[in-house]
């Protein structure tokens, strides 16, 4: 896929797009849902080298293509790996899924009820060898815990920053600030956040285009205004802890919204399946999504 395939595809595409992109911290817990625990590597490398059998397992199987699943979130070990000798993006793209990858180097200690992104010294870098495999965009996640005006809005400020750099590299960014699905203030946070991200989208000059990953709101249809504005290319969803059943029927709620969901794709498959149960059970995941990504309520 070109360029421009690859933007009428996150444009205007049916399906969702599935975040594979687990890193080092949340990898011993995306191996354990998986079938296999702490006993079966001893260092980082063995680590890293399960989850890319894990997830080259995903990408091969017959029930993971562009017809239903538009785009792919990597890790950066993942984007720089291979499947077959081929490089991983080059594998994604030969299925029809728009690969892009997750920039952020983690999070920093709440303050003001959020996490901000840690610092990202290397990003340059990271952006220009992304652009060289054919990567398509990006991905950076913050977390809001608590309805908090100035820490909110910290947020989206260091999202749209992160933001105009990776657009200045060619690439398309996608902003997650994820509102805590547990927060006792959630329904508030999420209209400041609607408010803030409404402040920064005016700012874009030019043309450009972000996507959003949010969380899915209390208010069903709360980020339509986002869904239709000129400056989103598309509003995807995280299933920020929701069971695969909860978030599809969340999903559905809202309009214009597709998934990006990673735990409630994954939680099905295992390491001990065979490969015709293992395709069988991404297949059924993969058609879930596909339903609340696009028949809404």
């Amino acid at each position: 896929m070109q360029d421009s395939e690859m933007m009428a595809k996150m444009a205007g595409g049916k399906g969702f797009i599935a975040a594979l992109d687990q890193s080092g911290g949340s990898t011993p817990r995306a191996l354990k849902g998986y079938g296999i625990g702490v006993s079966a590597y001893s260092n980082d490398e063995e680590m890293f080298g399960l989850i890319h059998e894990m997830r080259s397992r995903i990408i091969t199987s017959p029930a993971f293509t562009g017809d239903k699943v538009i785009g792919a979130i990597l890790f950066e070990r993942t984007m720089d790996g291979t499947i077959d000798g081929q490089p991983v993006p080059a594998v994604l793209k030969a299925r029809g899924v728009v690969p892009f990858i997750k920039i952020d180097k983690g999070l920093e200690g709440e303050a003001e009820g959020v996490q901000l992104m840690k610092p990202m010294p290397e990003l340059g870098a990271l952006l220009s060898r992304a652009r060289g495999l054919g990567v398509f965009g990006t991905k950076e996640r913050s977390v809001i815990n608590l309805a908090n005006r100035a820490g909110i809005a910290g947020v989206v400020d260091q999202q749209f920053e992160v933001a105009k750099q990776v657009l200045a590299a060619g690439l398309v960014p996608i902003i997650e600030p994820e509102v805590n699905i547990k927060s006792p203030e959630r329904a508030e946070a999420d209209q400041i956040l609607l408010e803030e991200l409404t402040r920064a989208l005016g700012d874009i000059l030019g043309e450009a285009k972000v996507m959003l990953k949010l969380s899915l709101p209390v208010q069903p249809g709360l980020f339509d205004s986002l869904v239709d504005h000129p400056r989103v290319l598309r509003v995807v969803a995280l299933s920020g802890g929701y069971n695969r059943p909860e978030a599809c029927a969340e999903l559905a709620k809202n309009r214009g919204v597709i998934a990006s969901f990673s735990r409630a794709l994954l939680e099905d498959l295992r390491h001990s399946m065979s490969d015709q149960e293992f395709d069988r059970a991404l297949g059924a995941a993969i058609d879930d999504i596909y339903q609340g990504s696009t028949v809404k309520a």
